[in-house]
Order: C-alpha cells, then structure tokens, then sequence
C-alpha cells in the first residue's frame, strides 16, 4: 500500500472516517491523565510556586505550534511538487489550529513569564519569534481567504509557508543561538541534566500526546470539511455551466 493512496479524497475520506473516532477518544483521555494529574497531583515548585504548573499548557501548545508550520510546510511542498488536492486543503486546515495553539503559548508564557521575570512581556529572541510566527498563520489565513482561485491560494501560501518555516526554525532554536535572553532552556531534552524533574516530567509526557491527538482529531475533522466544501463547490459551479 502506497502513502499516495491517500491524496485520493474519497480514500481518504473513508481511512479518516474510521480513524477520527479512535484518535477523539485518545486525546481526551491523554489530556484528561495530563492536566488532571500536574495540575491537581503534582507539588509546587520551589522557586517558581504553583506557576510551575503551566508547563502543561504552556509546553505543549508550542511545541505543537512549531510543528503545525512544520506539517503545513510539508503538505504545501507535496502540493507544489505533485499536485495533491489534499495536502493543500490538509495545510489549509491546520494553520487555524497552528494559530490558537501559538496564542496559547503566548499568552500562558506571559502569564508564567510575569512573576519569574517581572514582566508580562519581553523582548526575547525566542518570544519574539513566537509572535512573528503568530503574525505569519495570520497572514497565511488571511491569503488563502483573499484568494478566490483555491489553486492559486495553494500556490501562493506554500510560498508564504515556505517563508514562514524560517520563524518556526527560529522559535525552536532561540535559546540555543542567542543565549543572552531570558527564556529558559527547553524543558525536554536528551540530555537528563536539563529535563524538567520527573514528577514534573511524567504527566507533562501525558499533556504533550494529548495534544499532539487533539491536532490530529482537528486536523482530520477540518481536513474533511474542506474536502466537502470543495465537491460542494465543484457541484454548484457543474449546475451553473449546465444551466
């Protein structure tokens, strides 16, 4: 079985069918486990408090923000390189969702970011970056609206993707290429000694499956909305030339 089977709608309208219920059902219990478990199951911090405890929201959300660029880069490189329909309505479909999931982050990172730095906001490499790439699926949404040629709009926002994976590289990297801002370091990594505690780590694990299940539950249930709106499209635009 060939991967491209896939980018055939109908097949892949049947194969989400099947799979959309089982991954709905893994999200909510993944995320259930997590944030029930590190915010109600975990101790507070030493130095940081109770406010510790965004890292379940906090570390998700942009990891997934960084990595929904990623896909969406990926599934516009598929459509400029072999035409698929549904890659491109598949990365359509995820820059909403890449969207709220880097407000997340920036929002519970000024919240944790206030009373360990003192401030709501600050001009860090990393969050900066972070707003840039907020700006950037805005513009992405923005153009695939703005366009009425849904081809085209593929076309020009796989361009704008292709531009935009600068910031998400950027997002992810911050830290480690400038290392005078004041975000920390990340808190999952190969090496042990920068890992966040376990009692911390564990049900973070559990945060971080659920939401990378909920993506694909949205992804699955946006992708196909748009592959319906398009065959509704088509179907209207056949009644018109006929009559």
């Amino acid at each position: 079985m060939s991967l491209w089977e896939y980018a055939n709608p109908k097949k892949f309208m049947q194969t989400s069918g099947r799979v959309l219920p089982v991954v709905a059902v893994l999200a909510a219990l993944a995320l259930a486990i997590g944030l029930i478990w590190g915010f109600f199951f975990t101790p507070d911090d030493y130095k940081q408090g109770s406010t510790v405890k965004i890292i379940y929201l906090h570390v998700p959300a942009a990891m997934m923000a960084i990595n929904i660029w990623v896909m969406m880069l990926v599934a516009s490189l598929i459509w400029i390189v072999r035409r698929h329909h549904v890659s491109a309505l598949a990365a359509k479909a995820a820059a909403p969702i890449g969207m709220v999931m880097t407000l997340i982050a920036l929002i519970t990172g000024a919240v944790w970011g206030q009373p360990m730095w003192g401030t709501w906001w600050e001009w860090d490499p990393r969050l900066t970056s972070f707003l840039i790439l907020f700006l950037f699926y805005l513009g992405y949404i923005a153009l695939w609206a703005a366009i009425e040629d849904p081809d085209a709009a593929a076309d020009l926002t796989g361009v704008l993707c292709l531009v935009g994976s600068v910031f998400a590289i950027l997002s992810r990297y911050a830290v480690n290429f400038w290392n005078q801002g004041l975000h920390q370091g990340a808190s999952l990594s190969l090496d042990k000694k920068e890992n966040v505690s376990d009692v911390f780590w564990y049900p973070l694990l559990f945060c971080i499956a659920g939401f990378i299940l909920l993506f694909l539950t949205l992804l699955l249930l946006r992708t196909r909305t748009e592959i319906r709106a398009r065959r509704l499209k088509a179907l209207e635009l056949r009644e018109r030339m006929a009559s």
